[in-house]
């Protein structure tokens, strides 16, 4: 029987595959656990997986170059249960005939629903009262901010934006989207250049996807343009946002907070200097980690793994034209 190293960490395992998953992994291959309890690194990897055809990669676990160059002659797939392969090096993998896979994001409502969940914290002060209350203090009140009638501005349409542009049509909100990739004629959104959905926002929310071109897109001269009683939101990726630009665009009160679950601590976790800051709202980039958010990716995985047993390129390749391996299992 083929033989699927998942990288998980117990921690991992438990948050991002689960029992279900798990059980259905074992039904179609013998599984090899990672039992080392930390993040494996190239050569622990390689040595991990010897004898193994398929790794199951959590998003934490690399896979560079230095690993295909030793990965054993049995591996024929590295499959990863996220979207982001950012840490793969895809060519090597090529090279080495690998196949490399991401799964389909599963978390759109869930990180939806956050986002939703911090305008509402950061324009009603929910986070500072709530310190306030449990350091044994009586709060000020102070306005609020509704969302019905706040314009809430979106960069990037992806399969997040969509969504939470519908709920915040459903919330009475103006809406607003920067994608120079897209068309968009949906009832209710409006769309503009990155400068107009900059300086129209009340609620400004990051959805685009992280790479080259995009490294911080949020930079001084995007925080100048926002409204000095705008929040900033950024749900995808740290790299989209330089953060010295942001703490000071906060300390001069150029805007009026902001709020994270991703940024450039490792594992893409908001930076502690920003986290803790009163104006600020983070949670450890967990806008995803819901059960059925993260049984959706994990069973991605599942579904690739019996693709492949069966000789099918799975749904998720990056590289299906040069992993020659995958003719081990040829029907």
């Amino acid at each position: 029987m083929p033989t699927v190293l998942l990288t998980h960490t117990p921690d991992m395992l438990a948050n991002y595959y689960g029992d279900r998953a798990l059980s259905a992994l074992r039904g179609l291959c013998d599984v090899r656990l990672n039992d080392t309890g930390r993040v494996l690194d190239p050569g622990e990897l390689a040595k991990l997986a010897e004898g193994c055809d398929i790794i199951v990669s959590d998003r934490l676990t690399a896979g560079p170059a230095e690993f295909f160059a030793q990965a054993p002659a049995s591996l024929a797939a590295f499959l990863r249960v996220a979207v982001d392969i950012r840490n793969i090096d895809v060519a090597a993998a090529s090279k080495a005939g690998i196949l490399v896979t991401h799964a389909t994001p599963g978390f759109i409502a869930s990180v939806a629903e956050q986002t939703i969940g911090f305008m509402i914290d950061l324009g009603r002060h929910v986070s500072r009262y709530t310190a306030e209350y449990r350091a044994g203090l009586d709060p000020q009140p102070q306005m609020g901010r509704q969302l019905a009638g706040a314009t809430l501005g979106i960069l990037g349409y992806g399969a997040i934006g969509h969504y939470l542009a519908r709920l915040g049509v459903a919330f009475g909100m103006k809406v607003m989207v920067s994608d120079p990739f897209k068309t968009i004629n949906d009832p209710g959104i409006a769309q503009g250049s990155f400068e107009d959905v900059l300086a129209a926002s009340d609620f400004l929310v990051c959805l685009v996807i992280a790479n080259d071109e995009t490294e911080n897109l949020m930079n001084a001269a995007a925080f100048a343009r926002m409204k000095t009683s705008a929040f900033f939101i950024n749900m995808s990726r740290g790299n989209l946002v330089d953060e010295q630009a942001l703490e000071n665009a906060l300390n001069r009160k150029q805007i009026a907070g902001a709020a994270m679950d991703v940024g450039r601590a490792p594992d893409q976790k908001p930076s502690l200097f920003l986290a803790k800051r009163p104006d600020a709202v983070a949670t450890p980039h967990t806008a995803g980690l819901t059960p059925d958010a993260a049984e959706h990716q994990a069973f991605d995985t599942v579904n690739q793994v019996r693709d492949i047993l069966a000789g099918k390129i799975p749904p998720g390749a990056a590289n299906a034209d040069t992993a020659h391996r995958l003719r081990i299992f040829a029907k």
